[in-house]
């Protein structure tokens, strides 16, 4: 059994995980986000804590890791800063196994005329910033895996293909159910993925702009 530290942990695809995750009962579960409230029902599982925090408050975010084996970010915001800090503090805590939630388009493998509008989309401060806190985890000595998500949709299906760095994205939209299942197989199996930035899309899904 594994502690898994799940920063962001009201997002709707870090939902999606920790449903999967109850479901198995294999894990010990440390849920942090700014409202803790909204998980309070949650809180009455034995296997799962919830803790209250922003992710910038470091020696809160310190103080959770310990014991933990795997972070999983699912963060918003503005992103270098928030993975600065994760970085430092995991480093710090001798924590190396982190799968780390971003977008597409980090290193313009975005091809043709969806990968101009998502950079008019997104916008470009929004983008370097987000290019910015990928290198931090890229350049940093921790066993990561950055999932780099297409345009996420709700659809009730795990349908998905990875494509790696340094290979032209795929697709234009993937279900945040298939996300979660991808985030749930490296928290099974720790020893995937590391050293991997994959694109995640569903497959047969292109086009110029998100395809819904």
């Amino acid at each position: 059994m594994s502690r898994i530290l799940v920063l962001g942990a009201a997002g709707q695809v870090a939902q999606l995980v920790i449903e999967q995750l109850l479901k198995e009962n294999q894990h010990e579960i440390v849920l942090y986000l700014r409202h803790a409230e909204r998980l309070s029902a949650l809180a009455q599982n034995p296997h799962v804590t919830v803790i209250e925090g922003d992710v910038l408050a470091q020696e809160l975010l310190a103080d959770s890791l310990a014991g933990v084996d795997i972070v999983y970010a699912n963060l918003g915001g503005q992103f270098e800063p928030l993975m600065q800090n994760v970085v430092a503090t995991m480093t710090a805590a001798g924590i190396k196994r982190l799968i780390y939630i971003s977008g597409l388009g980090l290193y313009h493998e975005v091809p043709g005329a969806f990968g101009e509008w998502n950079e008019q989309a997104v916008g470009h401060e929004v983008m370097e910033d987000t290019r910015r806190a990928a290198k931090i985890v890229e350049q940093s000595s921790l066993n990561y895996t950055i999932l780099r998500c297409a345009y996420m949709t709700n659809e009730d299906r795990i349908d998905y293909e990875l494509t790696e760095k340094g290979t032209p994205f795929k697709g234009t939209i993937i279900s945040r159910r298939s996300i979660a299942q991808v985030v749930v197989d490296l928290v099974n199996h720790p020893e995937k993925g590391i050293g991997a930035s994959w694109g995640i899309n569903q497959p047969n899904i292109d086009g110029d702009r998100p395809i819904y």
